[in-house]
């Protein structure tokens, strides 16, 4: 008797053991269905890949994951409380758990970053001295020191490059007066004037 049931349960093992590959493997494209899902939900804004067509939409192409993550959690918990994250974003993120969140940072930080665009040359110019030197005068380090010497970004310190010019405008006057809450970025722009936001960001969107 122990030696058939023995060989009964053997002989079922591996039928059990087959039976579970298609059921993750279902699981799999269930989770990608749902993945592509909140992509293409993003999309609409944010563009294809994550390459925005309209400045008044950031592009979430090679932007880091960290990023990111933090950013859909500050919008999802409401901490994260400007005009446009208001009129925008907190109903879009209410809908997304920590899975979603680190699966859509995932994907766009993985996509083509968005090229360059061109500008005026002076502008330009002027924003890359002040993008890599700051402005030692009124205490105002270098961009690259947090961002990155090519405004790629390091980890949490968004990426830059590439980046529209009004909406990284947008989001330093925000920051500045304090409808966005971001202590480090406010302690370093403070004494930034509007022209000089307006060089910097020629300088970012040209990269």
């Amino acid at each position: 008797m122990k030696r058939s049931t023995a060989f009964v349960l053997a002989a079922s093992l591996p039928g059990c053991l087959g039976a579970a590959t298609p059921a993750a493997d279902l699981a799999n494209e269930s989770a990608k269905a749902s993945l592509k899902a909140k992509v293409d939900t993003c999309a609409t804004c944010h563009g294809m890949k994550g390459q925005s067509i309209s400045p008044q939409f950031p592009n979430l192409a090679a932007q880091t994951a960290p990023y990111i993550e933090a950013q859909l959690k500050s919008f999802k918990d409401q901490s994260r409380a400007d005009p446009d994250a208001q009129a925008y974003m907190w109903g879009m993120a209410a809908q997304l758990n920590d899975g979603d969140i680190s699966a859509l940072a995932a994907y766009f930080a993985a996509q083509p970053a968005a090229t360059g665009r061109s500008g005026t040359p002076q502008l330009i110019a002027q924003g890359k001295t002040l993008f890599e030197q700051g402005v030692p005068a009124t205490g105002i380090p270098p961009c690259a020191s947090c961002h990155g010497e090519h405004a790629q970004g390091m980890a949490t310190f968004p990426r830059l490059a590439g980046q529209h010019a009004p909406y990284l405008l947008r989001q330093l006057l925000v920051i500045q007066s304090v409808l966005r809450t971001a202590p480090v970025m406010h302690g370093v722009i403070k004494n930034l004037t509007k022209d000089q936001m307006q060089a910097v960001v020629a300088y970012l969107e040209s990269i």
